[in-house]
Formats: C-alpha cells, structure tokens, sequence
C-alpha cells in the first residue's frame, strides 16, 4: 500500500506539473534509453553495493583509457541477471565471477550479464569488469560531462573527469543510478610519470612502474555517489593545513599546478572560512575520515566528494563577477564556497532520483548567503540571495521528470535559495532554522533521498503544514502575488497566481510597523490609514496594487 501511495503521489506531481506547463508533448521525447538509465531496473534492484576497487590506465597521449571495475555486493533476492552501465565508445571487453567468464548482452549504454552462479540472498558476490576505450571529451565541462583533456601552460598534460547528469559510465563502468552508492572504495590510477593523478578519500601509496607510468592507490571511506568519483592528473604541487573542527583535526589538502603555487596560498584562505561557517549552519564535516582536499582543474570547478574541483581563475565571484548584483558576491570566490557546499548537500544528502536534482542546487546555492551572513551580517546575506533573483527564468518548474534521468529547470539554484530564504520568514526563528539545517545533515546522514523526505522534515520540525508551499514553488512556475487596494482607509488583499489552498502568511510594514497579513485565494479586508503598504523583500512572492 505504501508503494502504491508513493507512485500515485509521484505521478500525480508529473502530471500535474506537465499540464501546468503545458508540457505534457516533452514526455514522449524520452526514449529506452533515458528509461534504463533512470529507473530502477528489475537488474539493479535484486543488488546492493558494498564495494568498488576501480583500476584504471590513462594514456592522455591517445585520449585513452583502459582498466577494471571490482564490484562487491549484497545479494538482496535471487536472480540471474545484473545491470552495469557504461556509455559508448568504451566497450566492456570481459566480465568474470568466481573466475568464470560471463555472457554480456548490450543494449546501448545498459549491460546485461547473464550470472552463472547461484545468487543466494544474504551473501556478498564480486564481479569482475574490463574495458577500454576513447570516452567521450568534454566540450564544455563540467556541465556537458565527460574527459577533458587538456595541457597547462607549461605543455603538461592537464587532465579531469566530470559527469553529473551525464553519469560516471561515461568513464568508468558501475551501477549508474544514484538510489544505491557504494559503502567504499579503492581508486587506483596509473598515468604518465612526472604528473600526479588526485582522487577521492586518502591517499595510500604511489608506486613507479618500469614503464615509465605511476600508480596511485586512493581509498575512499565513506558511501559516496558514483558521479562525485574523479580522477584529476597534473603537474601538482601540494600544500595543506589542519583545521580544527566540530568533531576534531581535519586535513585540508589543496593540489594546484607548480606555477599557481604562491597565488593559490593566498587565494585559498575562503577555504577554512568556508568549512567555520557551513559547520556552524549544517553540522560538522560529513568527511573527516577522507579529508578535505582542493584540486586544481581545467575546467571551472564540482563537487567530487572530498575532492573538490576549482577553476575559477583564482578571481572572487563568479570567474571575476557577482552574480547577485549586491556587491557581496565579490567578498568571495565562488567556487570554493559554492562547490564545498556540496559536500553537505549532494554528497552527505544525495538525491535518489536526479528529478530532485534541487535538493543539491537549491540547498547549495542558498548555503552561499549563509556564508555572507556568517561574516558580513544577516542584512548582506539577505542583499546576497534577494539579488540572485535576477536569474531566475521561471520557463519550467525545478523538479523534473522521474525514472528517466531528467533533472529539473536551472530555476533550481537561485529560485530555491529564494525558496528556502523565504521559508525561513515563515518560522520567524533563526536558531529553529539552524537546527533544521543541521538535523537535515544528521538524519539523513551518508543517505539518498527524495523530495518527499525533505519536505516531511520540515513541515515535522517547522511544526507547519507546508504541502501548498512546496507544491507552489518547487512544481509549477506561478510566483504568488498579493493583488492588493486602499480604498477609504480600508486594505483589500489576497493571493493569485496560486495553487489550490495555498495559504502562506506574508510580513509588511503598514505606517512603519511590521505586520503579518494572511492573504488566501477570497478577498480580506483590513482598516489602516496608510496609502500603501510594503512588502517584506525577504519574500520571493509578487505585488500588484489595483
């Protein structure tokens, strides 16, 4: 019964905000495809991860890569058949188990392995996966996904992974969905000697091959999403510090290329700052047994679980600008802020389903005003999150499509920090807030999640029937706006533009005095002597005076 609430709730959102968007033609747009690598499959259900040793080579020379997968996993109910994905051009080019080589059937990017041994429930399994090949190049990484494949200044090789959305198959072969993330992990890269590959997690040994290559051995801790795993190979150079935190000593390591050295020095101080100010608003660290590390990339920057990527020029803003518009967002480099934020929300809470792809963005995006807050006062950050509006499109709604790997609108980022910024007017208790914050990050620790758990939370903690906010903000495109008159000293008010039964109380100053009004979708009326009123700006809600 609880399964078939579930998939009614679900499909009762899809298609309600397919019709409120008139969107309803895009859901044939999606193909086989799109459904095996968004749902989960019969072939990926019956297994659960315990363990990846990913093994892999990297010839940059070639743009090429070749190497093994070891998966270990938990036998949940038998069957026969197991899903692993990997995209084109890379070919798997055997599987084994228990030493016996396995038929793979193709389909696309889906792989479909015929077990020979008997599955029996309980027992921890292993199977063994080689391929090879050209992966796919990033065009314009990170957000299109991929390999790059690039050179520094100095000529050296300059190479990085990136693939959310897209899918870590694009490089290496796994269970590409994100309900199910691996309890840990051993990283091994070999590439050219005289360059240095960083990865996840802590760094074990490096070892020189006598064919002119070196392997590095990282081993991963913590569960962590397939898409966080990254390989970055450079001409590093390392520098790091101690930062004491909420549940002690925490390693910040921070590689960059030899010629960047003194500049990232300097230049990486937000970091500490970074982690003072989340630990106070989210909770500690969710990595200290992996370590906190800075890598330098070709590309602008992600949120690899605790190897942050950063190519932000080494500039404050946003590569030199603030996208806020209010001055503040130049008080610090974006990246640095932006990307770590991750680590709380996307890495510690993961979505299940990429449809709920603003539980990272949204969550992430407002954690950047949090830090403006935390050293500027809470009117800067205000100023911060108010000015990112100027960004938001509201074309289409924020959550996606479900069980086809279709994340929602890019409105995801500075609309659900507005979200979230004016559902913190409604508790009217900045500690209340923190706490939920930081319960978010302790309830769900090292968990994937849905929308629905996120919203439940909080209307549990807030103590507030929050279903209508969230139905009106995150799954139609319609802004409430108060429609509003003064007439004879008497106020006319309500909300339009609205959702059936929303109701949400909103804050104005009427003759300098803070007021709360409860507008619904009927008229209210209110006697005031003023001749107009002013809105609270901290609500992302729109006016209209008749």
């Amino acid at each position: 019964m609880k399964t078939f609430i579930i998939l009614c709730t679900a499909l009762f959102c899809i298609g309600y905000t397919c019709q409120a968007q008139g969107l309803l033609e895009e859901k044939t747009h999606f193909t086989h495809q799109d459904t095996l690598r968004g749902t989960i499959t019969p072939e990926r259900e019956w297994w659960d991860l315990t363990y990846y040793h990913l093994d892999v080579s990297v010839n940059p020379d070639e743009k090429y890569i070749s190497g093994k997968n070891i998966i270990n996993y938990k036998v949940l109910k038998p069957y026969s058949t197991i899903q692993i994905d990997l995209q084109e051009p890379l070919v798997i080019t055997k599987a084994t188990q228990n030493g016996k080589e396995l038929s793979v059937k193709r389909d696309g990017n889906a792989h479909f392995i015929s077990l020979i041994d008997k599955q029996i429930p309980n027992t921890i399994n292993s199977l063994e996966i080689h391929y090879q090949g050209n992966p796919k190049e990033a065009v314009r990484a990170p957000w299109d996904g991929g390999l790059s494949w690039k050179k520094d200044s100095n000529g050296n090789h300059f190479v990085a992974t990136s693939c959310q959305g897209l899918g870590a198959s694009v490089w290496w072969p796994n269970k590409d969905h994100m309900y199910d993330e691996v309890d840990s992990m051993l990283i091994s890269v070999t590439n050219p000697k005289g360059l240095s590959n960083i990865s996840n997690g802590r760094l074990r040994s490096v070892k020189e091959n006598n064919d002119g290559t070196v392997t590095s051995n990282w081993f991963v801790h913590n569960p962590i999403n397939n898409y966080g795993v990254n390989v970055n190979i450079g001409d590093y150079v390392h520098f790091s510090e101690v930062y004491q935190g909420e549940k002690g000593p925490l390693d910040l390591d921070y590689y960059v290329l030899s010629y960047n050295l003194d500049k990232a020095k300097e230049h990486f101080k937000d970091t500490p700052k970074m982690m003072k100010a989340f630990e106070h608003w989210f909770g500690p660290y969710p990595f200290y047994e992996d370590g906190f590390k800075l890598v330098e990339v070709p590309y602008l920057g992600m949120e690899h679980q605790s190897s942050v990527t950063y190519g932000n020029q080494y500039k404050k803003g946003y590569l030199g600008r603030d996208i806020s518009g209010s001055g503040w967002g130049l008080k610090f480099d974006y990246i640095i802020i932006h990307e770590a934020g991750h680590e709380w929300f996307a890495n510690n809470i993961t979505y299940k389903d990429i449809a709920d792809m603003w539980i990272h963005e949204s969550f992430t995006t407002y954690s950047e005003n949090l830090f403006v807050e935390y050293y500027y006062g809470k009117e800067a950050g205000s100023e911060y999150v108010i000015g990112q509006r100027r960004g938001i499109g509201n074309k289409s709604p924020i959550i996606g499509y479900y069980n086809v790997n279709k994340e929602g609108s890019g409105d995801m980022y500075a609309k659900g920090a507005n979200i979230l910024h004016t559902l913190r007017q409604l508790i009217e208790d900045d500690e209340k807030w923190r706490q939920i914050l930081r319960g978010l990050n302790s309830t769900f620790y090292h968990q994937t999640v849905t929308t629905e758990q996120v919203e439940n939370y909080i209307s549990q903690q807030t103590g507030i029937d929050l279903t209508e906010f969230f139905n009106q903000y995150l799954r139609t495109t319609m802004i409430p706006t108060l429609e509003y008159e003064i007439t004879d000293e008497n106020l006319k008010y309500r909300w339009t533009n609205i959702v059936e039964n929303f109701d949400m109380p909103i804050q104005v100053t009427i003759d300098d005095k803070e007021k709360w009004l409860f507008p619904k979708a009927e008229w209210k009326t209110l006697t005031i002597s003023a001749k107009d009123i002013e809105i609270n700006p901290n609500f992302y809600v729109y006016s209209k005076k008749l």
